[in-house]
């Protein structure tokens, strides 16, 4: 994985076993890609000052590397990125800090009501990266900080419909038991009203969630929700799968308005 110096502001790479202590960013909308990482007036860019925020934040924190995924992933390789995809939630959940900027709320002008609606809840990549990590720090689009997703956790699961508990946890050990041990319908339920850019990503942002692993296909369209639920059966004995793809189950049919194209 390629890391961000946040002192130099230059990219290296580490293998995750070798990597230091880093922070990773959670955002909803793009940015510096890799290819003008390394450009004269990058500065100028739209999404630089999510970089250099981050690197902020990181050094206050103690933390020399960051992770950024616009401009950390070459996405003009598919190769790359299909692996960085696979990789994700795992990059999520060695992360030392998270953090979330919200462009959509103030401390000074939002409610404690607004925070939970923000588009950042919406997103499905935003899922897992509310997960893994052991620690989500919520900053708001002046970068004042709001608080930790275990700070917020009430807040949070019970207007996105989570479990609570796996809010509060900072250990991933924890996390990923308690994760393993909710239903496939459970899990599927927490992603039912969420939004991705591309259709593929609906089924592509749940593979950490799942503990799936499978290549990326852009272009498949619907075909590659079918493919998730292939390798869920392939993993588990779970028939709370097949209780959640019937037409008059809730969370299928929510799931199934907001994607169609997703249906088997």
């Amino acid at each position: 994985m390629r890391l961000i110096n946040c002192k130099t502001l230059k990219l290296e790479f580490k293998e995750l076993q070798d990597a230091p202590p880093y922070a990773i960013l959670s955002h909803t909308y793009g940015g510096v890609t890799f290819a003008d990482f390394n450009q004269t007036g990058r500065e100028k860019l739209v999404g630089w000052e999510k970089i250099t925020l981050t690197c902020q934040q990181a050094l206050q924190d103690g933390l020399e590397y960051a992770w950024v995924d616009t401009c950390c992933i070459d996405k003009s390789s598919s190769a790359e990125l299909s692996q960085s995809i696979n990789s994700m939630f795992k990059w999520y959940a060695h992360s030392h800090k998270c953090y979330a900027f919200l462009t959509d709320y103030s401390c000074s002008e939002s409610t404690d009501e607004d925070f939970a609606k923000c588009n950042w809840f919406s997103r499905g990549w935003t899922l897992q990266e509310l997960i893994a990590p052991s620690t989500v720090m919520f900053f708001d689009k002046q970068g004042q900080y709001i608080g930790t997703k275990k700070d917020l956790s009430r807040q949070i699961s019970q207007n996105i419909n989570i479990n609570g508990d796996i809010l509060t946890m900072t250990e991933f050990d924890a996390i990923r038991t308690r994760l393993y041990a909710c239903s496939v319908a459970q899990r599927m339920s927490w992603a039912a009203t969420r939004k991705t850019k591309r259709e593929e990503d609906i089924a592509y942002c749940l593979l950490g969630i799942f503990g799936i692993s499978m290549p990326m296909l852009y272009d498949e369209g619907g075909r590659a929700f079918m493919r998730l639920q292939e390798e869920i059966i392939k993993e588990t004995n779970d028939m709370t799968l097949f209780a959640w793809q019937t037409s008059d189950h809730d969370v299928a049919k929510s799931f199934n308005e907001m994607h169609p194209a997703a249906k088997t």
